[in-house]
């Protein structure tokens, strides 16, 4: 890719992880190679589908703080000890220049909940290599995140089926 650029998929609804496992896909069609790299989730406690998915089709996975801070008691230090361990991962395969799309879904909830810091996650998009695509997912994009992006989607909820109680489904939600 000549040009990558930066691109954020944020807010309240559902759709931000569905969105970007699309662009997965499509860049895989494209013989781009991706690496997916995912924050809070736990693929031990919920059979991802699209995990398998993506590894089949030739999409590298990694996972770092699998707690989610919403659904996990979580110890504080810990999860900040993975999330940063992410971080270090990203730099690292930037340096390796073997990926066309990084795509890092959910890290903007690492923000979000205080275990990274936004200067952490606007450093790996300042220092992103030109010619890759770096996508971030998560609830809570900043001013500045915001700022620093080339597209930034914003997935409002308008109506969701957990406000009538009604769980998260297995091939639907995850």
């Amino acid at each position: 890719m000549e040009k990558g650029l930066i691109e954020v998929y944020t807010g309240d609804g559902k759709g931000k992880t569905t969105a970007v496992i699309g662009l997965a896909c499509r860049a895989i069609g494209h013989n781009l190679k991706v690496c997916y790299i995912y924050f809070h989730k736990n693929p031990e406690r919920w059979s991802y589908g699209e995990f398998k998915i993506l590894e089949k089709i030739g999409i590298d996975v990694f996972g770092f703080a699998k707690e989610h801070p919403y659904f996990d008691k979580v110890e504080k230090e810990k999860l900040r000890e993975e999330c940063l361990k992410g971080i270090k991962f990203i730099k690292k395969i930037y340096k390796e220049k073997k990926y066309d799309v990084i795509i890092c879904d959910e890290i903007l909830i690492s923000l979000r909940d205080g275990f990274l810091k936004e200067e952490e996650i606007i450093k790996i998009m300042e220092k992103k290599p030109e010619n890759v695509e770096l996508v971030l997912t998560g609830r809570i994009a900043t001013e500045k995140i915001i700022e620093k992006a080339d597209l930034v989607s914003e997935i409002k909820k308008i109506k969701h089926p957990y406000d009538k109680g009604i769980k998260s489904r297995e091939g639907i939600e995850y």
